[in-house]
């Protein structure tokens, strides 16, 4: 890795024209391994520029072209695989296996992309009216920013550029400057498969460069994914300033556990949920709903499944890796202490974890609470680390009035053998995903992503037919091609209705 990380603008590696800089860190390790540019607001009117001067032809560009590149760009990012999960893990700090799955995750949007010609078709009706036709047609919107989080430096930019360039709009990419480096190599990739000078640009970047994406008047859309505070404030000053949003907030995840269900199954899809990627997911399960009397023998199962699990650096063969910096673990560690001061009981706790890592790492194992009451912070706030609260609910009805009372809702999951009481939770839920038995429900590429309530700001969900519709405007054409040519003076004042 050089030592300074810089920008990607009209094709190239550009350094742009502010000297601030951001440090880059080995959670493994805690230390600094580089640096990177961070934008200034004239850096963010060059890269639009040149994302503007790129639509202008792009735009026309045919979706057959636009196919065969998102191909291309497919088997470009095949190639570079390792090396993308290699980066992920060394700025991010997950588990190689990991950073390789948020990259297969990705590469289904990208495939689901590739057919965009089936995906842009539009209407047409002969005849509505006498020798009057009309036709929908679907067209692209111009520069579209997307602002993305520190958790899936490859996954997220890959829901949402790959749609958005296949439409034929032209992408400012802002990365996390906590995780600046799978960006590049993204463009690079777009570069290798033949994607015009300006399509794709990359602006590394802070608040700064954030905020002046958001009112540059030349900046037509933005999709965001953060914390819900962040969320808001985007979708609130970006569509102030015109522009079309949609801003993905944080969660708070319930998983439902009845007394029917495999209590096994459940312990295990617990443990995976919560602690994958140290729990810096916005789809980690952070609640265990135990409906009584299963509550003791699901808390031993997950009690002893966290004792088998191994913290340490990702590239070692670890099961959870470090948090993505100091100051975001010691974040978490007070909502551990905030936990025990509100009475809760701490079952595990993981600030005294044994870790195969740098002494320095950014450390913190698998936190299990139990007994946690509704009105503590670990119970309402979204702690975004390896920290895991069971509450215990005497019935159905009193979990579902829990999960429905969250201010948010953007992922859940139920695990039980009745299909009737399946039916209803997925019917009742006031939460966007929904998982039966599955822990973390992702949708597939054909469908999309999002969440309800403070989880999502804006009406599109990200990628599938969703996204399809966000990065594109509806036209509809009514056209008159009549077979003989009227006569002089036929003036009909009447609305048309045959």
């Amino acid at each position: 890795m050089s030592d300074r990380l810089t920008h990607w603008v009209d094709g190239k590696p550009w350094t742009g024209s502010s000297d601030r800089r951001g440090e880059i860190f080995d959670p493994a390790h805690g230390s600094v391994t580089g640096h990177v540019s961070l934008a200034s607001e004239l850096d963010v009117d060059t890269a639009v520029k040149a994302a503007s001067s790129a639509w202008q032809s792009w735009r026309w560009t045919t979706l057959s072209r636009r196919a065969r590149i998102l191909f291309d760009f497919r088997a470009a990012v095949l190639r570079r695989r390792d090396e993308l999960t290699r980066v992920i893990t060394a700025e991010h700090g997950k588990v190689l296996d990991d950073a390789d799955g948020e990259i297969a995750r990705g590469l289904e949007v990208v495939e689901y992309a590739c057919g965009i010609p089936a995906l842009l078709k539009g209407g047409f009706s002969e005849s509505v009216s006498t020798q009057v036709d009309v036709a929908s047609i679907r067209q692209p919107l111009g520069v579209c920013a997307l602002i993305t989080p520190f958790n899936f430096p490859a996954m997220v930019p890959l829901w949402f550029a790959p749609i958005a360039i296949a439409c034929g709009n032209t992408v400012v990419l802002k990365p996390s400057e906590k995780v600046p480096s799978a960006a590049v190599i993204l463009a690079e990739c777009w570069a290798e498969a033949g994607l015009p000078d300006g399509v794709f640009n990359v602006l590394q970047g802070d608040a700064v460069a954030v905020d002046r994406l958001l009112t540059h008047p030349d900046v037509r859309a933005v999709s965001f994914v953060g914390s819900t505070p962040v969320a808001r404030h985007v979708y609130e000053t970006g569509t102030s300033h015109g522009k079309r949003v949609q801003a993905l907030g944080g969660a708070k995840n319930h998983m439902v556990v009845l007394p029917d269900a495999d209590l096994d199954a459940a312990a295990d899809a617990a443990v995976s949920a919560a602690f994958g990627s140290a729990g810096e997911r916005c789809m980690a399960v952070s609640v265990v709903v135990a409906v009584e009397p299963i509550g003791d023998e699901l808390v031993a199962g997950i009690k002893r499944r966290i004792a088998e699990l191994r913290t340490g650096d990702g590239r070692l063969g670890a099961d959870m890796g470090p948090l993505v910096t100091g100051v975001h673990r010691d974040r978490v560690v007070s909502y551990i202490e905030a936990g025990l001061r509100a009475g809760a009981e701490l079952a595990v706790d993981g600030r005294d974890v044994d870790v195969d890592g740098g002494s320095d790492g950014f450390w913190l194992g698998p936190t299990l609470f139990d007994h946690v009451s509704p009105e503590t912070s670990i119970y309402q706030d979204e702690i975004f680390g390896p920290v895991l609260s069971v509450v215990r609910v005497p019935s159905f009805n009193r979990a579902l009035d829990l999960v429905n009372a969250s201010i948010y809702g953007n992922g859940t999951a139920l695990f039980t053998s009745d299909g009737a009481l399946a039916r209803r939770y997925q019917s009742e839920v006031e939460v966007g995903m929904v998982g039966i038995n599955v822990p973390i429900p992702v949708p597939a590429a054909a469908y999309s992503f999002g969440g309800w309530k403070s989880s999502l700001f804006g009406d599109a969900h990200a990628y599938g037919e969703d996204g399809i519709h966000f990065f594109t405007r509806s036209k509809v054409v009514t056209s008159r091609w009549p077979h003989t040519k009227a006569p002089r003076g036929d003036i009909d004042l009447n609305f048309p209705g045959r």
